[in-house]
């Protein structure tokens, strides 16, 4: 099978001998395409300086990470910058729309980015509208929309120019129960659908149970994986529920 996202021995360290945190501790790991990968930990466990290094907001101090195959840690400048567009793209907490363009034009925004043409445009942005259910908003502003429709939005502009890697950051975190849910659903249909590989940081069992696999990080290091297979979502939300009491109970390190 195809891998998507491949990491190998990613360190990150923040400070100077005798003040050196391991934000991120020698964690490799893989992601094959079209899987739906959820990375989950307590505050201050590296799970967000992962993201940060996948995403290129930061950098590895040791280590490699691989995305299609292209080796990002080596990547600067321009082409850096137009790696991050066509095979990268982002669904935020606080959903980063534009207050000023309305939902088709946040979404037509990421190809007007790569010159896609008008007309291609506005079949793709339709399509994406009418999977995600939010064909009813296009022409209304981020004002008038509920959070879930703006986080639908989000996700659509994130869907629409067929990245390599979806990047999600605690997705569900500003949604009430049903938004999240229907949030939630239709990530996981798009996954199953078409194929989205999908990266989400989250602290929220109940979100990271849609995910095909959940890895638990912990002192910077991988505490644990569990792989969703042939079990309910709710067996598997258990089962997550469970790991999070262990990650709890176990003794933290000092360092």
């Amino acid at each position: 099978m195809e891998t998507v996202l491949q990491l190998k021995n990613v360190e990150k360290h923040y400070g100077h001998k005798g003040t050196l945190t391991k934000a991120v501790d020698d964690i490799s790991l893989e992601v094959p395409k079209g899987e739906f990968l959820a990375i989950m930990g307590a505050s201050g466990s590296g799970k967000t300086t992962l993201l940060n290094l996948i995403s290129t907001v930061d950098t590895v101090t040791s280590g490699h990470i691989f995305v299609d195959g292209i080796d990002i840690t080596k990547m600067k400048g321009n082409a850096l910058n137009k790696f991050r567009r066509e095979k990268l793209w982002f669904i935020f907490q606080d959903f980063n729309l534009l207050d000023t363009l309305t939902a088709y034009e946040n979404i037509a925004l990421a190809l007007t980015i790569t010159h896609t043409p008008v007309h291609e445009i506005e079949t793709r942005v339709h399509q994406v509208a009418q999977e995600l259910e939010i064909s009813k908003v296009l022409s209304k502003y981020p004002y008038q929309m509920s959070g879930g429709q703006k986080q639908r939005v989000a996700s659509a502009r994130a869907l629409i120019t067929n990245p390599a890697l979806i990047l999600a950051d605690e997705p569900t975190g500003a949604l009430d129960s049903a938004s999240a849910k229907m949030l939630m659903e239709k990530l996981a249909f798009l996954n199953d659908e078409l194929q989205a590989t999908i990266l989400m940081v989250t602290h929220d069992a109940f979100t990271a149970s849609y995910a095909d696999r959940v890895v638990f990080i912990q002192d910077g290091k991988l505490f644990q994986e569990l792989y969703k297979q042939q079990q309910s979502r709710m067996s598997f939300f258990d089962k997550i529920l469970e790991t999070v009491a262990l990650l709890r109970n176990e003794p933290q390190n000092d360092s």
